[in-house]
């Protein structure tokens, strides 16, 4: 048995966040004044604000917080009459937009896990979710919202969980993380601390959300931070820079939340220099790394706005770390330190002390994946949860990212398991083996790179990568393929030497 490293807990004493009103419980830090549960949260709103727009999908509907308050008790209602109960499990894979919203908050107000399904997902990528979730109802994107006598449960509780995000599969299938509504609620304040955005914005507040809701950045940190601020939250049925430019000034948006690639994108458009972006407050980018100098762009380009680096996992319902805006440039290599709700620590993999494995605990920290016993052992020890990420801790306490432990692939903030395009080249015809690798690219950050060896005399490239848009989503297809006429190199114990793979492969160009 592989025993872990002792756990070295990084101070805050340079911590720039409040932590006003957090208490430990059980030995962690949890909020003490904020709503108990998510329907409190939207209730909250309902109440004080009920004539305020909550959610605006581009091009399409508008809904004040009592229009999407009445509307998803009517979802509720349908799933309730379709025989959907407490647990119950409930795929949400409309595409993002006003369905999805009240698809999640229908799920919730009947006591139901909402199940956030890729819709980029291939077939049987889609199908291992449902089976593994055990979902009862399938909301797939031709099925007409649920619709029944109003309905919300009185009986949710902040340890209960209220949805299921899938992990990006890292070791193969993805992982199913209960998010509970503590942590939904716990990372929503997170938000507002780290950014520093006031408690009383209110309807100043406007998130544009061109990020996928299906992601914890897109539903948790804006979606559900929009709703705990009585904000708006102005969604992107699907990303086009262009619109997004637009979008900043024609709906007033003054928190823009996305991964580094479209920022890098929206400042080369042609658009952009005309655009109207003086309402700007806050600028967070995170889900890759990011050039130094597109950090000081940013700054330029958003003179009115502070620019914060946020970094987070699934696992923690979202933000871990978030890097204030006064350090944005000069420690632009740092995601910053931790946001109140977690406590951080370094697991050694070496002599250095203050490099290591990251470790989270906290009330934003899921408590163990869904029906995964054996990662729940590999992954949470002694409660600690283990990213996977090894990282630098300065001395001032803020954390840069080395290197990750697992191969994934950031392209553009999708994380890709190189594991699973893998499995899926290995099946293609004429490859006899493939290894998968990131290779650097300077708007997306990476791209995969596959190194295939084939079984015969001739590998035709074509027919694999159309043998891969069968079994993967399109962003996880190889951009660049070397076919190698020499078996791929591998250690005694037969792993492939990825690394050296990394230093002596030339990629050429890109497939078209």
């Amino acid at each position: 048995m592989t025993t872990r490293p002792a756990v070295i807990e990084i101070p805050r004493s340079h911590n720039p966040f409040p932590t006003d009103g957090v208490s430990r419980r059980d030995g962690e830090p949890h909020y003490d004044d904020l709503p108990a549960t998510l329907l409190d949260l939207l209730r909250a709103q309902v109440d004080t604000r009920p004539d305020s727009e909550a959610v605006v999908e581009l091009g399409a509907e508008r809904l004040t917080y009592r229009q999407l308050w009445d509307r998803a008790s009517r979802v509720s209602g349908g799933l309730r009459a379709r025989g959907v109960g407490p647990g119950d499990r409930v795929a949400v894979r409309y595409a993002a937009g006003t369905n999805w919203v009240l698809a999640f908050w229908g799920a919730v107000m009947a006591g139901a896990v909402a199940v956030a399904v890729n819709t980029r997902s291939a077939q049987p990528e889609v199908d291992f979710i449902l089976s593994d979730s055990g979902t009862a109802v399938d909301l797939a994107s031709d099925v007409p919202l649920p619709d029944g006598e109003p309905y919300v449960t009185e009986y949710a509780t902040a340890d209960a969980v209220a949805a299921l995000f899938y992990t990006s599969g890292t070791t193969g299938k993805p992982k199913g993380v209960p998010t509970t509504h503590e942590a939904f609620v716990t990372n929503a304040e997170n938000m507002a601390r780290g950014l520093g955005v006031p408690r009383d914005v209110g309807e100043e507040l406007r998130t544009l959300i061109s990020v996928p809701l299906f992601h914890v950045t897109g539903c948790n940190s804006q979606l559900l931070t929009a709703v705990h601020l009585g904000g708006t939250a102005v969604i992107m049925p699907s990303l086009d820079v262009g619109e997004l430019i637009s979008a900043v000034s024609e709906e007033r948006i003054s928190l823009l939340v996305t991964v580094p690639a479209v920022y890098a994108l929206a400042l080369r458009h042609d658009a952009f220099a005309g655009a109207d972006v003086s309402g700007v407050r806050w600028v967070g980018y995170g889900g890759a790394p990011i050039e130094p100098s597109l950090v000081a762009s940013l700054k330029r380009a958003f003179p009115g706005a502070q620019v914060f680096n946020g970094y987070g996992m699934t696992e923690t319902a979202s933000l871990m770390t978030v890097l204030p805006d006064h350090e944005a440039v000069d420690h632009a290599d740092s995601v910053g330190y931790a946001v109140p709700s977690v406590r951080l620590g370094i697991a050694p993999v070496g002599d250095d002390p203050t490099v290591g494995e990251l470790v989270v605990r906290g009330a934003n920290v899921t408590r163990g994946y869904w029906n995964r016993p054996e990662a729940d052992a590999a992954t949470i020890v002694d409660g600690w949860l283990h990213t996977g990420d090894v990282v630098r801790v300065d001395d001032a306490g803020r954390v840069h990212i080395v290197d990750r432990i697992k191969d994934i692939i950031n392209r553009g903030g999708e994380n890709i398991s190189s594991i699973e395009v893998e499995a899926a080249l290995a099946a293609a015809p004429g490859v006899a083996e493939a290894a998968v690798v990131a290779v650097a690219d300077e708007v997306m950050g990476e791209k995969v790179g596959a190194v295939i060896h084939g079984s015969g005399e001739r590998v035709d490239v074509d027919a694999v990568i159309e043998h891969c848009r069968e079994q993967l989503a399109e962003f996880k297809i190889p951009q660049y393929v070397v076919v190698s006429d020499q078996p791929l190199p591998r250690n005694p114990g037969g792993k492939l030497i990825k690394d050296r793979l990394r230093k002596d492969v030339e990629w050429g160009d890109p497939l078209p």
